[in-house]
């Protein structure tokens, strides 16, 4: 059984030099882009292209299921392209290739903060990122921030600066472990070269524990480091633009990822049978990833106010993990959740 990570991280994509050159950014706002389709009444809304982070794999069932299901048609939305990954879907959002881009708050706050791209994010699938620290529970069991002191922590290079800002945020000196560069295979910890991964818990932990080894896990999200991921975000112009289109894709996509909750063996098989029939997905690991996934999505904020909204706390607690990785920003400079908020304002059924 394979248990190799994918190839790089999309969230520390974006901290690996910013993600983006300042130039294909510049180049990309000069307007050479064929500009993306407007609302009309004769078109009804228009069509979109969606960049997805990452491969099709079942991390996006949910807009499998409002894809299957009919739901962007409902909306009354043309034809909407599912991109596959790795992408952080700033490059192509500016230059217009795609309208919305899935990625995740430091992708999108890097490329603001860094070159100026012109994003807002407008609502999160994840409201828990899934970084953690993984070790073995009769190895490193790392369970708290102070475990950490005096461990070896395997820890890749892109990943680094969220790292530094995780041991920050929790009043940790990097004197204070040994930190061990390592690539995105977990093996370093599982013949414990290293006491402690820097992984996803919706990945290597899944696949540390289908190779029969009992794991513990340090998830960044509850320990000093929260932020959303799996955002949607797309440019100031199509927010302005397309304001309409934006939320007919919105009440898609809730009503997608609620079936994607409600019946994750189907979320499973859509990934494994028809969006990504091509990938060779494991089906056991695909069905943990899907319920991993979902763990992340439901809390109590969004149980109050919807799938997707990010209350004001969780709003700060982004920006502030954001500072610590060196990207600074206010949280108007990166969300704009009034799109969803006339959502359900709109469709209170969708709260139900």
């Amino acid at each position: 059984m394979s248990v190799t990570r994918k190839p790089t991280g999309r969230l520390a994509v974006a901290l690996a030099g910013l993600a983006l050159s300042a130039l294909a950014l510049s180049a990309c706002a000069g307007g050479s882009a064929e500009p993306a389709a407007s609302d009309s009444a004769e078109d009804g809304l228009g069509d979109l292209a969606v960049q997805l982070s990452w491969i099709k794999n079942e991390e996006f069932a949910g807009e499998y299921f409002a894809d299957s299901k009919g739901y962007y048609t409902e909306a009354g939305l043309g034809t909407v392209t599912l991109v596959p990954g790795p992408s952080t879907g700033a490059a192509e959002l500016v230059s217009g290739t795609v309208d919305v881009a899935i990625n995740d708050a430091v992708s999108a706050g890097a490329a603001v903060a860094g070159e100026g791209a012109p994003l807002k994010i407008i609502g999160a699938t994840l409201q828990k990122n899934p970084f953690t620290i993984l070790s073995l529970a009769d190895g490193g069991d790392i369970l708290t921030p102070d475990d950490l002191v005096g461990k070896r922590i395997g820890v890749q290079d892109s990943n680094r600066a969220l790292f530094d800002a995780f041991l920050a945020a929790n009043d940790i000196a990097a004197t204070d472990l040994e930190i061990v560069p390592v690539q995105y295979d977990p093996a370093p910890v599982m013949n414990g070269e290293v006491d402690g991964f820097m992984a996803y818990l919706t990945n290597e932990a899944i696949s540390v524990e289908m190779a029969g080894l009992a794991t513990s896990n340090l998830p960044f999200a509850d320990n000093g480091l929260p932020f959303v991921a799996e955002t949607f975000t797309v440019t100031e112009e199509t927010l302005e633009t397309r304001r309409d289109a934006l939320k007919a894709f919105l009440v898609a996509e809730i009503r997608g990822w609620k079936d994607a909750l409600a019946d994750p063996d189907e979320g499973a098989r859509l990934a494994l049978e028809v969006y990504g029939t091509d990938l060779d997905l494991d089906p056991e690991k695909t069905l943990a990833g899907m319920l991993a996934t979902n763990a992340l999505i439901v809390t109590d904020e969004t149980d109050a106010n919807g799938l997707f909204t990010v209350s004001s706390s969780l709003q700060e607690e982004t920006i502030a993990s954001l500072a610590g990785a060196g990207i600074e920003l206010s949280v108007d400079d990166l969300f704009d959740l009034s799109l969803l908020a006339e959502v359900y304002e709109e469709n209170p059924d969708l709260l139900d």
